[in-house]
């Protein structure tokens, strides 16, 4: 009688926070209607804020692969002072508020010494893609970096130290053993940090209005327009999502 009474408690709480996660997101579509999304899906401003999210945030996760591997790697196989300092650092554009971090990379990369510097070699970040790849970059890198870090710890040592008996070179191990072992757990926190990256608004409105990404067109819409203009541009996001997030994540469970 306990036992069952305990599975009901924890399928009624289950249930209420799936209500409240899932909800929202059919009633989105069921309140727009089709005629409304179709017309939404032929807008070409609507089509250009998503590939353009959808772009550079892949340009930010790409980034994040090539220069947060190593750092995940560090992290996960090197004791060294101040490494709890470096993970800390990491975690820390999770918990501060985006509009906060937006100011943050607006104070740096604006018209700063900062901001000269990489003028002088052809990049701006306020107004341009690079900013928006920032923004996205900043509040979503943790992502990546801590489920790469996990997934190199997974990785048996032993494996390594094989290798490099058998006469391959710390790079041939890093890329052929270390990478191959810790797959899903990098492909899983790339995919995060896109799909993290898809939704950033606070950090970019402030460092880039224009060109819009998506979610500052919906909130550029929703005040000059209202909900019933800003609402058919969120469902077709967030079906774009979904989609993309679903087939992303059929493959990775494919992978052994």
């Amino acid at each position: 009688m306990q036992k069952k009474s305990f599975t009901v408690l924890l399928i009624t709480l289950a249930f209420i926070i799936v209500f409240f996660l899932s909800v929202p997101i059919l009633k989105m579509f069921v309140g727009v209607g089709s005629d409304k999304l179709i017309e939404t899906i032929k807008d070409g401003e609507v089509l250009a804020s998503i590939w353009l999210t959808m772009k550079v945030s892949a340009w930010a996760m790409m980034f994040v692969l090539i220069t947060g591997l190593p750092l995940a790697y560090i992290i996960a196989r090197y004791n060294f002072p101040g490494r709890s300092l470096i993970e800390s650092i990491i975690d820390i554009p999770v918990m501060i508020p985006h509009t906060a971090a937006g100011i943050a990379l607006l104070t740096t990369f604006g018209d700063t010494f900062l901001g000269d510097f990489f003028k002088f070699f052809g990049i701006e970040f306020v107004g341009t893609e690079y900013g928006i790849m920032i923004a996205m970059m900043f509040l979503s890198a943790p992502f990546l970096i801590n489920s790469a870090k996990d997934g190199f710890r997974k990785v048996d040592v032993k494996l390594e130290k094989v290798a490099r008996t058998l006469g391959a070179s710390p790079l041939s191990v890093f890329f052929r053993i270390t990478i191959p072992n810790a797959k899903k757990d990098i492909i899983n926190g790339a995919l995060m940090m896109w799909s993290r990256g898809l939704g950033e608004f606070g950090a970019v409105v402030i460092l880039v209005y224009h060109p819009m990404t998506t979610p500052v067109l919906i909130f550029d819409r929703f005040n000059s327009y209202g909900l019933s203009f800003s609402a058919p541009v969120a469902a077709v996001i967030i079906g774009f999502s979904v989609l993309v997030f679903l087939v992303v994540r059929f493959a990775t469970s494919k992978l052994k």
